[in-house]
């Protein structure tokens, strides 16, 4: 997969969780897959369409989860409820929006489905055939898996 692609992602990342959460993450090591799965508790997913194409998966624990939310939402969260939810998706969102615009920067057009949480400890989300690299990083919060699996549309 190609730099010009995950970089914008990955300074939306830093970005916006320094932003939202008050410090700045630390990079992992990442990781290339063939078809990449995610297995994480939490999950937020978003579609990409246009010149881009595929799909950007911001992935945690549910304890993580939890605690970036209570960051968002300026209360704690001990149950993971819809109010829960929809401020890990609109994480997502502005991780992804914010990627997408630096891509726009650079000539490639896309657009965002909007994100989808999906919660379980069993679950498993595949990119199927496109090409993944997962990039963790570390919070105070506990570790956020970002997996980008995108390509140039044909």
């Amino acid at each position: 997969m190609q730099s010009e692609l995950i970089n914008p992602f990955m300074m939306a990342a830093h970005s916006v969780l320094e932003t939202v959460l008050g410090h700045a993450p630390e990079r992992g090591d990442p990781r290339l897959d063939k078809a990449s799965t995610t297995s994480e508790q939490v999950n937020a997913t978003c579609g990409v369409t246009g010149q881009v194409v595929g799909h950007v998966m911001i992935g945690m624990p549910l304890a993580t989860a939890d605690k970036i939310a209570s960051s968002m939402i300026g209360q704690r969260v001990t149950t993971f409820d819809q109010l829960a939810a929809s401020a890990i998706a609109e994480l997502a969102n502005m991780i992804c929006g914010n990627g997408l615009l630096m891509l726009a920067e650079h000539g490639l057009v896309a657009d965002l489905t909007p994100p989808t949480v999906i919660k379980g400890s069993n679950v498993q989300i595949s990119t199927l055939t496109i090409p993944a690299i997962g990039i963790p990083l570390v919070l105070e919060e506990g570790l956020l898996v970002i997996t980008i699996a995108l390509h140039k549309a044909k």
